[in-house]
């Protein structure tokens, strides 16, 4: 008999990639390979049960791969220097930790030579593109099989024909599409599919489990969360499952967000990042007071190009590595702690401590004193100041005026 085509199969474990596993092997005698990539999602135990279930599905081989500390030391933490939050509420979950997945793949489909890649997603979301995107770049001429996606398959579909051919899951939990990760996780699912409908309680990963208030303080080093509640941390990975760990039980960092997506359409997903919110927070109020303001100001410009670029699938790009540049520069001065207040459904910031302060006292305080100029000096700047503005009155007149 001739040898089998050895096709990678992204997998997770969910609906989806169950549904592509099994239509490889069955369908087109392909010699299925399948890669779980651990960006932060997954312990222990789960990425055992993935491989027991792609063992059971008639994978030839299954491998984990963990990219997790790749993840943040390549991405995430840009994404905290920049604060970025696209459409000012989703911290990038799982568009930012999709990118190093497929690269992963795409590595170990060159090292076994595969003659083709398949992934799960369908033909209406962003996942497609950056999935279909790096394995163009970094494997071109190799063929990337959608079987989801070419055939048109809606998620009942797929268990319908799933349960035909003797697969059993858990299908109401498949009823929702989740993906974890150290940076949030995404919830899909039928309400997403309408501008109307929020998610219902039962369908959030974590649900309420903590009740009362509490505070929480985050450390910074070079902008970097290296201390939570006094407990230092040699890895910043380590910093954020731990803030997760403490914030998570109040249910905060939920959201739905709406966005206009790579292929032109407009997409709404739910998330829960209660770690990047209140790391973000936290990060944004602690250069509010160590940052000048024109430092602020150039950091937002650029933050909201990267987060594009990451989002769109195009992290590769060379400018990517040039805004990462000078983010990194920008977080000499961002140290100190940050106060936080956690409660169910929400946190708020108390204050911070910074030795890098420029509202230090010294230099005055706002709306009290200073000890940097005097009555005579802001008078004198103050008529400087407006000689513009008084001069084109003069001229022109008062706009206001009828």
């Amino acid at each position: 008999m001739p040898e089998k085509k050895r096709a990678v199969l992204a997998f997770s474990g969910g609906l989806d990639t169950t549904y592509c596993a099994l239509h490889m092997a069955l369908d087109h005698g392909y010699e299925v390979h399948t890669v779980t990539v651990n960006t932060g999602g997954f312990d222990t135990t789960a990425l055992q049960d993935i491989e027991q279930h792609a063992l059971k599905l008639g994978a030839a081989r299954h491998v984990s791969l963990d990219r997790t500390g790749e993840f943040y030391r390549r991405c995430v933490r840009y994404l905290i220097f920049g604060n970025v939050l696209r459409g000012n509420a989703y911290p990038l979950s799982v568009s930012a930790e999709r990118i190093f997945q497929a690269e992963a793949i795409a590595r170990y489909a060159k090292e076994i030579g595969a003659e083709a890649i398949v992934h799960g997603s369908t033909g209406a979301g962003n996942d497609q593109v950056r999935f279909d995107t790096v394995f163009h770049i970094l494997l071109p001429g190799v063929d990337v099989l959608t079987p989801i996606r070419d055939q048109g398959l809606s998620r009942d579909e797929e268990i319908a024909w799933l349960q035909a051919h003797g697969v059993h899951m858990d299908w109401e939990k498949a009823a929702y599409s989740i993906n974890r990760g150290l940076w949030g996780t995404s919830v899909g699912g039928r309400e997403t599919l309408t501008s109307s409908e929020p998610l219902p309680e039962h369908a959030w990963p974590t649900q309420l489990s903590r009740t009362g208030s509490e505070e929480i303080t985050l450390g910074f080093e070079n902008g970097e969360l290296r201390e939570v509640d006094g407990r230092k941390y040699q890895s910043p990975v380590d910093a954020i499952l731990a803030v997760e760990g403490k914030a998570a039980p109040y249910a905060v960092g939920r959201g739905m967000h709406v966005g206009d997506t790579i292929i032109g359409l407009k997409g709404r997903v739910g998330f829960e990042a209660a770690a990047p919110h209140l790391i973000i927070a936290a990060h944004r109020q602690l250069e509010k007071h160590t940052l000048t303001r024109h430092q602020q100001l150039l950091k937002e410009q650029v933050a909201i190009t990267y987060g594009s670029l990451v989002h769109e699938a195009q992290f590769l790009e060379p400018a990517a590595r040039d805004i990462e540049a000078l983010l990194e520069q920008s977080q000499r001065t961002v140290n100190g702690r940050v106060r936080l207040l956690l409660a169910p459904y929400r946190f708020e910031v108390l204050g911070v401590e910074s030795p890098n302060d420029l509202m230090s006292g010294q230099f005055g305080a706002y709306g009290e004193s200073n000890t940097l100029w005097t009555g005579d000096d802001v008078r004198g700047f103050s008529r400087i100041y407006s000689n513009q503005l008084m001069m084109y009155v003069s001229v022109n007149g008062d706009p206001h005026e009828d």
